[in-house]
């Protein structure tokens, strides 16, 4: 009679990348730092040693290869919703709209953070162009947006595969609008509604932006009483043309006055405070809006 002896092998060594303990203060700074989850966080630690650097960039590149996987399954998904972003800084401005699904997404602080960003790389590309006329506008598309890079070097299309992964709805970069003006131009922006978290760029559902030139001023004529300055007139005329969506401009002797006043921007009516007259911008002699 034979006799089989079974002999079952047991180890207590810890695998080899794990050779240092989970330090908990780094595992929160990361976690804060990149927003990704608990086990997410814990793993990339363990695999680089409580290196918090090398785990950031494991997260992203994990992230990223997630992300554009997710979004080549959401493509073709409808994105009805969004955020458009306004950036006006001296003689430039951008105004730029970034789609998603849903109105969630849209007030959400990670999604709103790759809307400033997007809007950071085009006020970035936009000052680096020739100002070839008084007021040199022209368009980025979808496919143009995608190739700009970020602040970080990254290609912005690659931020929105990283950003699709993390939200889980489909993203898209809709389109923008870039603006350089030369010396003696005031360019004024304004969004509605104002988005709670606010850095340099201003993000709201709707937004608009104009240009005003302030011509030489007759001599010997003050200023009216109650006269908005050029920069709060701009305001003034952008909240209009968000609330009215007027058609045209018009100007003073050359065109004849729409029908309706609400269609002409040159007719919108203002005031500064509640108790003073009612003024348009045809009243404002030294004023002409360019677009």
């Amino acid at each position: 009679m034979m006799i089989r002896q079974n002999i079952r092998l047991l180890h207590v060594c810890q695998p080899l990348w794990n050779t240092v303990g989970l330090n908990k203060s780094v595992l929160a700074k990361l976690r804060k730092k990149t927003g990704y989850t608990f086990s997410n966080c814990k793993k990339a630690l363990e695999l680089h040693n409580n290196d918090l650097e090398k785990s950031e960039k494991w997260l992203q590149e994990q992230a990223q290869a997630l992300g554009w996987s997710k979004a080549t399954k959401l493509e073709g998904r409808p994105t009805l919703q969004g955020v458009v972003a306004v950036s006006v800084d001296k003689n430039s401005s951008t105004i730029v709209e970034v789609n998603c699904e849903t109105d969630f997404v849209a007030r959400n602080k990670n999604f709103q953070s790759l809307v400033g960003t997007i809007a950071d790389a085009c006020a970035h590309f936009t000052k680096k162009q020739p100002l070839v006329s008084p007021i040199t506008k022209f368009q980025l598309t979808s496919e143009r947006l995608k190739c700009l890079p970020a602040e970080d070097g990254k290609l912005l299309v690659d931020h929105m595969a990283l950003h699709i992964g993390n939200l889980g709805e489909n993203l898209s970069l809709r389109r923008a609008f870039c603006f350089l003006a030369e010396e003696g131009v005031t360019l004024a922006g304004y969004t509605h509604p104002a988005a709670p978290i606010q850095t340099g760029t201003l993000l709201g559902k709707y937004g608009a932006l104009v240009a005003l030139r302030e011509n030489s001023p007759e001599p010997h004529v003050d200023k009216a009483p109650g006269q908005l300055s050029t920069e709060q007139l701009g305001k003034q005329l952008c909240q209009h043309i968000v609330g009215m969506s007027p058609t045209m401009l018009g100007e003073v002797g050359v065109h004849e006055p729409a029908a309706n006043p609400d269609d002409e921007l040159l007719v919108v009516t203002y005031r500064n405070e509640p108790h003073q007259a009612r003024r348009s911008l045809s009243v404002e002699k030294n004023l002409k809006a360019l677009f």
